[in-house]
C-alpha cells in the first residue's frame, strides 16, 4: 500500500504537522504538509512545509538559514497528524520561530489569564529574514 495514501488528509488535501527537537523532546511548532511537501521531506530529509498564507511549498530554512534535519517521521492513531522528530540547524542552533526564538510555543498562560513572553529573542527577526 503507498503509505501516503494511508493518511487523512483533510478537504484541501493538508495534514498537520508537529515539529519536536529530537534530542529535548521540545515542541518547536505547527504546520501543515500537503502530499508533496511529505513526499519531498522523505526524499530530502529536511522539513518541507506547505503555506497556507502563500499557497505554495516552503522548505524550512529556504530564507532564514535555519533549515530541519528529519531523523523520524511518525503518523498518529488517527492517521490524521503527522509528528516530525528534527534537529535544528543553521547559524544560531536552535531557532525555529519566525520571531527569533527557539520554539513558536513560547508565550505561556499565567495564572491571572494572560499571555507572558517566557522564552527570549535569540536572534533578531530583522537580521533573519533581510532581503
Amino acid at each position: 500500500m503507498d503509505w501516503l495514501a494511508e493518511i487523512k488528509w483533510d478537504a484541501d488535501g493538508l495534514v498537520p504537522v508537529i515539529a519536536q527537537e529530537a534530542s529535548s523532546g521540545d515542541v518547536l511548532m505547527f504546520a501543515f504538509m500537503n502530499r508533496e511537501a511529505l513526499e519531498r521531506t522523505s526524499a530530502i530529509g529536511q522539513a518541507v512545509y506547505w503555506s497556507r498564507s502563500r499557497q505554495k511549498l516552503w522548505h524550512k530554512g529556504e530564507e532564514s538559514g535555519h533549515f530541519q534535519q528529519v531523523h523520524e517521521m511518525r503518523l498518529d492513531c488517527d492517521a490524521d497528524v503527522v509528528l516530525l522528530k528534527v534537529t535544528q540547524l543553521g547559524h544560531e542552533p536552535g531557532i525555529a520561530c519566525h520571531t527569533g526564538r527557539h520554539s513558536c510555543f513560547f508565550r505561556k498562560l499565567d495564572e491571572q489569564r494572560t499571555w507572558q513572553t517566557v522564552e527570549p529573542v535569540l536572534e533578531d527577526p530583522e537580521r533573519i529574514y533581510r532581503k
